[in-house]
């Protein structure tokens, strides 16, 4: 992917989406061409000279400062994740020929981690990475996400699920909209802090290639971050429950992520989760597929 087109896009679609009025500033006139802010707004509003401004938009981020790009993210309102990819952008810019798209080993998870995984009996977990390749599970994990792995080649990947298999994602996400948002904004964000890697930048092409759905929500150049929250499932063992979520990531690995699901003592969530686990545990389990 080319860095200085993704710095303008990105500028250009978060300015779009920030209107006059709330940004504060005075209306003259109501003859605008363009929804959000226009470029010169965004120069007063962070202090900028329109043409230093118009020039970062363009594509030319990798020679400003942090105090720049600080001033550039309050004007345009920017939350935590659309800065730190603000940022992200910005260091791609500073060495574009050092970050040539290369294949990279896939990355594994070390004992001592999955030990940690199978420790957490209450609690359905995973490891992914930041391409959301699915690493690693704990077996009540492995349970929960059996519609993901059951039919998926090594690594299963949980975009290629959502998009490229829509009818069971939304047979399993029962908010399949906002997980599709979550994937895309996901994969936005890992790509512009590792525009080194083949591997995503294969995934993206993959995903853009061969579904609307993605190619429509990737054109919004909208960056998340799956931290936590409620995710509510349609589970063919269980059915319809709700989980709370977290996001650990793992410093001594980086790009590794365990994902963790749990359910409040008492709570009916927590009933089905147990009924999972023991539906886990069973010696000779019967495919979800089949009992469809």
């Amino acid at each position: 992917m080319d860095n200085r087109a993704e710095v303008r896009d990105f500028l250009a679609s978060r300015r779009a989406k920030i209107t006059p009025e709330r940004a504060g500033l005075t209306l003259y006139g109501r003859n605008r061409r363009v929804p959000g802010l226009r470029r010169e707004e965004v120069a007063q509003l962070a202090g900028l000279s329109v043409d230093y401004y118009t020039r970062l938009e363009k594509g030319a981020l990798g020679g400003a400062s942090d105090g720049v790009l600080d001033a550039i993210a309050v004007a345009l309102q920017l939350d935590d994740v659309e800065r730190a990819h603000l940022f992200d952008l910005a260091r791609a810019g500073h060495t574009p020929g050092a970050r040539a798209a290369r294949r990279r080993a896939q990355p594994e998870v070390r004992p001592s981690v999955q030990r940690i995984l199978d420790s957490m009996t209450g609690t359905a977990a995973f490891i992914r990475n930041g391409r959301l390749d699915i690493l690693a599970t704990n077996p009540l994990g492995r349970a929960l996400y059996s519609p993901v792995l059951d039919r998926a080649a090594r690594p299963a990947n949980l975009a290629r699920f959502i998009f490229l298999a829509p009818e069971r994602s939304a047979a399993f996400y029962r908010d399949w909209e906002g997980i599709a948002l979550d994937a895309v904004g996901s994969l936005r964000a890992e790509a512009g802090r590792d525009r080194g890697d083949r591997a995503l930048t294969d995934l993206i092409g993959e995903l853009s290639t061969r579904s609307e759905q993605f190619r429509t929500r990737w054109a919004g150049h909208d960056v998340r971050s799956y931290r936590n929250g409620v995710q509510p499932f349609r589970h063919p063992v269980v059915g319809e429950f709700d989980l709370d979520f977290d996001a650990l990531e793992l410093p001594a690995d980086p790009g590794q992520t365990i994902v963790a699901y749990t359910a409040a003592a008492g709570s009916p969530a927590e009933e089905k989760l147990n009924l999972l686990a023991s539906w886990s545990a069973t010696p000779v389990q019967e495919s979800p597929s089949d009992t469809a």
